[in-house]
């Protein structure tokens, strides 16, 4: 699989391809996560199209992946609500790709990610109708707000991955505690109109990360093949 890095608007992005991919997967990762990428591109290897990976970073997690401001749920760091400016990220960066890696218009794109970036790639998906597929491990669909505003904007991509760890409803905060609901109302309203799919893993919301993101991944390109 082919490597390659290059900045765009003062983002890292770290892009693994196979020849002449069918299936791109756009991610955002933490400034710090500098070996994530590598370990998920070697995870999907048995993926059944080929594909590209393209990770970019985000240096403040809360506030660039939020879709909205809120109060802390824990710490002491808000959330802030810039999401759509890493959207408008997301749509300069396509194009980019498309080019360097030949992608023709037929190839599609699907967004993921895990914890916040899950639930920013749901978000993304109800802002423009670009994403095929959207992969949310573990997201945040605790977040204030959340399922009152996907009622009232639906998602537009049509293959949708959704993941939780069987303890992650056991937090001990109460707001994140909420997750295991938020997640069965959403995985209920989409299943009308999309394809659509939850997954259960063992264990809390810091297990397996890299896993449970590659498995995310691999489902959307099995169901798109």
């Amino acid at each position: 699989m082919r490597q390659q890095g290059f900045q765009l608007d003062g983002r890292r992005v770290t892009v693994y391809s196979a020849p002449a991919p069918r299936i791109l997967f756009l991610q955002p990762v933490d400034e710090h996560d500098g070996a994530l990428p590598d370990s998920e591109a070697a995870a999907m290897e048995d993926c059944p199209l080929p594909f590209a990976l393209a990770a970019f970073s985000v240096e403040d997690w809360n506030r660039e992946l939020s879709p909205w401001e809120a109060p802390p749920v824990f710490g002491k760091v808000p959330f802030g609500g810039r999401a759509e400016d890493t959207l408008r990220f997301v749509e300069r960066l396509l194009p980019v790709l498309r080019a360097r890696l030949a992608l023709g218009d037929d190839v599609p794109v699907c967004l993921g990610g895990y914890s916040l970036a899950g639930l920013f790639a749901l978000w993304a998906a109800t802002r423009t109708e670009v994403f095929s597929g959207v992969a949310a491990a573990s997201p945040s669909v605790w977040f204030p707000g959340w399922l009152d505003y996907v009622q009232a904007h639906p998602i537009r991509a049509h293959t949708i991955y959704l993941s939780l760890g069987d303890r992650e409803e056991r937090a001990k905060n109460p707001v994140m505690a909420t997750v295991g609901q938020c997640i069965r109302a959403l995985h209920g309203l989409l299943q009308a109109e999309h394809t659509v799919t939850l997954e259960w893993n063992r264990g809390n919301h810091f297990q397996d990360s890299v896993k449970r993101t590659a498995r995310a991944f691999l489902w959307l390109a099995q169901s798109m093949r």
